[in-house]
Parts: C-alpha cells; sequence; structure tokens
C-alpha cells in the first residue's frame, strides 16, 4: 500500500512521468543580501525543496543515473538535480542535504577557474568557486562531476581551437582532478548551436545540459527546470505538472532516450 501510494504522489506531481526526464537546475545555495542574477537559493528553501520532492515519492539523481534508468524504462521517481558552476558553497550547504535525503546530483565545474571567482557576473556578487580539493571531496561523495568548459563562455562564438579546449580540454582537467569520467558537459549561459553540440558529440560526452528546448533538445542538449529563492512548494508544484504538461502533450516528436550519444 505504501508503494503504490508513493507511486501515486509521484505521478501526479508531473516530474515522475512524461517522455522528457525531469532535471532541475540550480547554481548557487548560500545566505544573500545581492542576487542580481537570481542564481542564489537560500539554504532554508533549499531544505525545504529537498523535502518537498522526498514528500511526493521522488529522488533527486545525478543526470547520468537518471538517463541510465530511463533507457531500461525504469526511473519514473527519478529527478535530475544539476548545479552549474560549481559554487565552493555546495561542499558544506548542499552536501549534507543531499545526504539527508538520500539524493545524489551532478555538478558542472568550471575547469579553468578552479580556486577562482564567478568573474564573468560584471554585476556581483563574487563568489568563491569549488577548488580542486572540493571538486575531489564531492566526487568521493558520490556526486557526478561534469563539465562546464574552461572559462565560462558562450560558445556559439568560440572559434575552432577555443571551442575543442573549452570542451574536451576541460573533460581532461575534471577527470584528473576528479578521479571519475566526466561524461556530462553543460553549456554556459544555456547557449548551443549546431556546431556546439557536434563539438560534444565528437568529443565523447553521453550527455549535454542546456536549459532551454530548441531544435537541438535530445540527449545533447536536455533542457532543464530553473529553481530559484522564490520556488516555494506550491511553485515547485506549478512546475512539476508544466513539465508534464509540455512533454506528455507536445505535438513535436519527442527524442528517443534509450540509447546513448
Amino acid at each position: 500500500m505504501t508503494g503504490q501510494l508513493t507511486h501515486s504522489r509521484a505521478r501526479y506531481a508531473g516530474w515522475a512521468a512524461g517522455s522528457m526526464p525531469a532535471v532541475l537546475m540550480y547554481h548557487s545555495v548560500t545566505e544573500y543580501d545581492s542576487d542580481p542574477y537570481l542564481v542564489t537559493v537560500s539554504p532554508g528553501r533549499f531544505g525545504q525543496q529537498m523535502r518537498w520532492l522526498r514528500r511526493r515519492g521522488l529522488r533527486g539523481v545525478s543526470v547520468a543515473e537518471l538517463l541510465s534508468a530511463r533507457s531500461r524504462g525504469a526511473g519514473r521517481d527519478l529527478v535530475g538535480l544539476t548545479f552549474d558552476d560549481g559554487y565552493a558553497d555546495f561542499t558544506d550547504q548542499v552536501l549534507p542535504v543531499l545526504k539527508r535525503y538520500g539524493f545524489t546530483a551532478t555538478v558542472f565545474v568550471i575547469a579553468g577557474r578552479l580556486g577562482g571567482e564567478n568573474g564573468w557576473d560584471e554585476q556581483g556578487p563574487r563568489k568563491q568557486l569549488m577548488t580542486a580539493r572540493q571538486v575531489r571531496q564531492a566526487a568521493d561523495a558520490g556526486i557526478e562531476i561534469g563539465s562546464h568548459g574552461l572559462r565560462h563562455v558562450s560558445l556559439p562564438g568560440a572559434a575552432g581551437p577555443a571551442l575543442t579546449a573549452e570542451i574536451e580540454n576541460s573533460r581532461v582537467v575534471l577527470q584528473g582532478v576528479s578521479g571519475q569520467p566526466v561524461t556530462g558537459f553543460c553549456y554556459p549561459y544555456g547557449h548551443v548551436d549546431e556546431r556546439v553540440v557536434e563539438g560534444v558529440r565528437e568529443a565523447g560526452y553521453e550527455y549535454g545540459c542546456a536549459i532551454w528546448a530548441s531544435a537541438h533538445t535530445g540527449r545533447l542538449a536536455l533542457p532543464r527546470t530553473y529553481v530559484g529563492d522564490a520556488d516555494s512548494p506550491w511553485r515547485l508544484w506549478a512546475k512539476a505538472l508544466r513539465h508534464r504538461v509540455t512533454w506528455d502533450y507536445r505535438s513535436q516528436p519527442v527524442p528517443d532516450f534509450a540509447h546513448s550519444a
């Protein structure tokens, strides 16, 4: 009876069903005074959001685990959790909460800015990025490490050698730092075009994360749901239902996630 109730809750929540795997997009989790780019979630709100997922019968996992389960026809109770940019607050604010609920996640790290700051956000505030040691700590805790490029630049405008470095060199760095295979790539700013997606494919990545649905949507350009500090349980519920409606009843063909890239 308990298993049936959990399954029912998960289906109704919306993220547990639908043809497109549900992937939530976070950035930084910490207390804050200013957040002009809306990339920060307070620790209290983040804990509330993870608790809401758990009570709906859902489990947060890495994108790799989510796609692997989907390829087997399973994983209807799984939601992908992603954290872009690799902020240092992940290790002390996010990891303990994930551990409490038995969740995992994917952190997309900027390989050329380890131990640095978010200098691409011109209006600030400045945020510390994970060091190599923190990346390894997260990996050892069961977190998937993915690449977010070398410098956090928009890739469609990058020249050939620069694009190769962003996609391929970042992977080499992060594999050495994390001690695990790096199979996922996240496009900075969500910017993608055919050339960039093809570069990710040729580099051997198994999946890519974008932000919005586009002509490139598929395993190498997964759309994600933004989650911010304003997302109360009711707003999460609405976003979950929107995901289900969008991907259960859309008219265009849905990508096949049963096969690797």
